[in-house]
């Protein structure tokens, strides 16, 4: 059984590290809009703080999460954006206060979870290490956003090692979400960390392979960049289509960034 203690504690540093990015903006720069039509800075803080809460639900308290999950029935499309327009309306300092307080909980409930917990969310099941990994990922997806928005340029760490294996992992979720088949074969993924390390995943044997730097395919399966401008190689046509599709966060297939306009 995997100690979720690692990527608790990288959860944690991710987290700290966007909240010295927004903890002394300015209110017109809370307003800035994002990537992400219709967001602002504010919406991509609500949005984690209200999925930190939906995440603490469900480790601690499964009747209500439930409530939460049958309100994203009755409303797949919307609910996500009425949840950060909801907390997009506080104040910078009380959606600082509660995005603090929400993160702290779920660090103080995952580590207090018990061994080989499994927790409900709305795709499978999760175990406290894969609830953290999740949550890794998205507070490192949306601080992509926030930088954008600030003309900030954020340094790759190990920490995507989390998001890369996330995104290798739910591989054929994406196809599923797409109404496609998943490939039988294991495909072989090969990705370059910051450090220039080689990170593999899947059988050395594999015919269908997917290399280039790691923080190119965790923008790939966070849907932050489109593929065209990313340096991620495919061999074999599985492959090559999971490129088109992958997808490491669940609910219904995201629509992803345009491809970056050609300045000729």
């Amino acid at each position: 059984m995997a100690d979720p203690t690692p990527v608790i504690d990288d959860l944690r540093a991710e987290s700290e590290e966007l909240d010295l990015l927004v903890a002394e903006l300015s209110p017109e720069q809370w307003a800035l809009p994002t990537p992400a039509p219709g967001w602002s800075v504010a919406h991509q803080i609500a949005h984690l703080a209200w999925t930190d809460r939906s995440a603490l639900l469900a480790v601690t308290d499964v009747d209500a999460f439930h409530v939460l999950v049958e309100k994203a029935l009755a409303a797949p499309d919307s609910f996500v954006d009425e949840g950060a327009e909801e907390g997009a309306r506080r104040t910078p300092a009380e959606l600082l206060s509660t995005w603090r307080e929400g993160r702290t909980a779920l660090d103080r409930a995952l580590r207090n979870s018990p061994p080989g917990a499994r927790f409900p969310w709305y795709g499978p099941p999760m175990s406290a290490a894969s609830m953290a990994t999740a949550r890794l990922m998205e507070t490192w997806a949306h601080s992509l956003d926030i930088a954008d928005a600030l003309g900030v340029v954020r340094t790759p760490t190990d920490r995507l090692r989390h998001v890369a294996r996330l995104g290798v992992r739910t591989r054929d979720f994406a196809y599923t979400v797409h109404q496609l088949t998943p490939p039988a074969e294991e495909f072989r993924v090969e990705l370059t960390s910051p450090t220039g390390e080689v990170w593999a995943y899947g059988p050395e044997s594999a015919t269908q392979r997917v290399t280039g730097p790691v923080l190119d395919f965790c923008l790939l399966v966070t849907q932050r960049a489109h593929r065209s401008d990313l340096a991620l190689t495919a061999v074999g046509p599985d492959a090559d289509r999971w490129l088109d599709i992958a997808q490491a966060f669940a609910g219904p297939p995201g629509s992803g960034r345009p491809p970056k306009e050609d300045p000729a």
